[in-house]
């Protein structure tokens, strides 16, 4: 239950706690833009196998592995008056090792044992993707528990801009290392820096100072927590609104995973671009988190969210018609447009919905729903690959996008007007 004496410790330790996850997570972005699985690993897996169904299943597994185990740790994760010791002792196993094994992987396989490369990258990135999912839900009520409400959207916009800045360097430094060093090196030495960064964010998490919050929720079985979801979201329409759009949203975006290996291929150009085009995307990524991060305190991270939808849905349809691959500039722009806004708003906005104390349910719900699309957005979208052709993938995503974006607007309430209303939870 929230006290006076949490909300002082809040306040005591604000500066502290926003200063070093903010440098988690810019150095958690940094070294993650240097594996990027949306551009560089789908490229790097290309080496091995031309099927469509596994190169787009790298960006299937970045997704589900995140968004699936969310659910299924919320019951133990909305009972601990502390979550640091999972975020940290447990995210260090479960997430930042397997990156560290990333490179030595291509380094012994990638250029003499193709087969045992691509197992190895498929392990190491689920191992990797399935630890964050993990620890997710408690990492987002820790954040949500020592950075205010009024102040989550600062927070997440330096965050997310330091990060996607500093990112524009390691992806640039990506490219030079894709062009200057034949393969397979450019991918070790591309991997090595992404462990070295990644390992850099643990050590600055793990100075968290997280204040107790205790709870009066009785200890419950597995079954029994699941037992009590359909009547949360039956009874919270607006929340049950809210899971349905991002839902389709994640479909949307069926096609990100082969954007860059559709523009490499189609002219023939070299892989250096997977570094160009990444540091493009960051950049509008970046210029967009200095927005959306002040837009979302004053008028909340729905309005975000349509803005950030819209960016992606334009990318898409901007990719399907592209006569020209410099057009692709503006795609990626627009692409890290709608990554400012997911990474941000869609994080911080299922923080809004609930009271704390139910807070971990709701954000379990929030992910396993969007995982769920999740699994099927990348096998639809090798699907239609297969069938139509890349260019009617990115068409056919656009106008899902459109969709979305319809029922983001007219059907979902913002949260924070939602709660005023008094009408949020039945809880």
């Amino acid at each position: 239950m929230v006290t006076e004496e949490f909300n002082q410790q809040v306040e005591k330790h604000y500066r502290h706690n926003f200063l070093f996850n903010m440098l988690d997570g810019a150095l958690f972005w940094l070294g993650f833009n240097f594996f990027a699985p949306s551009q560089i690993l789908p490229l790097y897996a290309s080496y091995f196998t031309q099927n469509t169904f596994l190169i787009g299943l790298i960006a299937s597994i970045g997704s589900i592995g995140y968004l699936i185990p969310q659910l299924f740790t919320a019951n133990r994760v909305q009972r601990m008056p502390r979550k640091k010791t999972l975020v940290v002792k447990a995210g260090f196993f479960l997430e930042r090792v397997p990156i560290i094994l990333l490179p030595l992987s291509a380094f012994l396989f990638a250029g003499s044992n193709p087969v045992v490369a691509l197992v190895l990258l498929y392990l190491l990135f689920t191992w990797h993707s399935l630890g964050a999912g993990m620890i997710a839900v408690a990492w987002q009520d820790m954040v949500a528990k020592v950075i205010p409400v009024n102040r989550r959207g600062r927070f997440f916009g330096i965050t997310n801009f330091l990060g996607t800045g500093t990112g524009v360097v390691g992806a640039a430094g990506a490219a030079w290392m894709l062009a200057s060093y034949p393969f397979p090196m450019g991918y070790v030495l591309c991997f090595a820096v992404a462990a070295l960064f990644i390992f850099l964010s643990w050590v600055a998490i793990a100075q968290t100072r997280e204040p107790a919050l205790l709870t009066q929720e009785q200890p419950r079985s597995q079954i029994d927590f699941f037992r009590q979801l359909p009547a949360i979201i039956r009874r919270d329409v607006n929340f049950a609104r809210y899971l349905a759009t991002a839902a389709l949203i994640t479909l949307s975006n069926m096609g990100v995973g082969f954007l860059m290996v559709y523009v490499v291929r189609r002219w023939e150009l070299n892989d250096s671009l997977a570094g160009v085009f990444t540091s493009v995307m960051l950049i509008g990524q970046s210029l967009a988190n200095l927005i959306y991060g002040a837009l979302a305190d004053r008028k909340g991270h729905k309005v975000v969210m349509e803005i950030s939808v819209l960016a992606g849905t334009a990318a898409f349809g901007l990719a399907a018609f592209a006569p020209d691959w410099s057009w692709f500039y503006v795609v990626f722009i627009l692409r890290g447009a709608y990554l400012a806004g997911a990474l941000l708003s869609g994080i911080a906005i299922a923080l809004e919905f609930s009271s704390p104390e139910m807070r971990p349910t709701y954000i379990g719900i929030n992910s396993t729903f969007s995982g769920v699309a999740a699994v099927l957005a990348p096998l639809v979208g090798s699907l239609l690959a297969d069938l139509l052709g890349f260019q009617a993938l990115f068409l056919i995503g656009s106008l899902v996008g459109l969709v979305s974006l319809g029922m983001l607007r007219w059907l979902v309430r913002e949260p924070r007007e939602h709660q005023a209303a008094g009408v949020c939870s039945p809880f």
